[in-house]
């Protein structure tokens, strides 16, 4: 018998030499690739992230703003139930000014009466009050509610 002897074959060898070539390509491929995905994971997050902390930063700064005019509705909201509050005290401040201004006439009726008996003397309560204006340069608000006060009969029996 005699002994056959190996003689390679340059198609098939140039075949194997192929797709080894092809199978180390894929792996360098396959070996790389995770850290390519590293890579573009950390390329965006390098784009994306200082918008989104500018973003962040600017809803912080908006939502103390939105707090402190929530706060500032809460004062008003307070304040304008403590003014219906104080109708009272409004009433009796409007009171006042009705009795000031009659008392005011009064005087400066008998002060008329006493300058037509004495003659031309100034009396005390003119010296004393000649800041107060007479009722034709007062507000048409406070003369029309003395006038109506005038009009009814409560107001002398208070």
């Amino acid at each position: 018998m005699t002994a056959k002897v190996y003689q390679p074959d340059p198609e098939f060898e140039q075949r194997v030499k192929k797709a080894t070539e092809r199978i180390s390509e894929n792996m360098h491929i396959v070996a790389n690739e995770p850290s390519l995905a590293f890579y573009r994971l950390q390329e965006h997050v390098r784009k994306a992230l200082p918008p989104m902390v500018e973003k962040r930063v600017e809803v912080l700064a908006l939502q103390r703003q939105l707090q402190g005019r929530c706060y500032d509705v809460e004062y008003a909201v307070s304040a304008v139930k403590t003014m219906q509050k104080a109708d009272k005290n409004f009433s009796n401040t409007i009171e006042y000014l009705k009795n000031a201004i009659h008392l005011k006439q009064q005087l400066k009726f008998e002060e008329q009466k006493r300058h037509k008996k004495d003659g031309q003397r100034d009396s005390m309560y003119k010296r004393l009050s000649a800041h107060i204006t007479t009722l034709d340069y007062l507000p048409d608000e406070i003369s029309d509610v003395f006038w109506n006060s005038q009009t009814s009969d409560n107001f002398y029996d208070t």
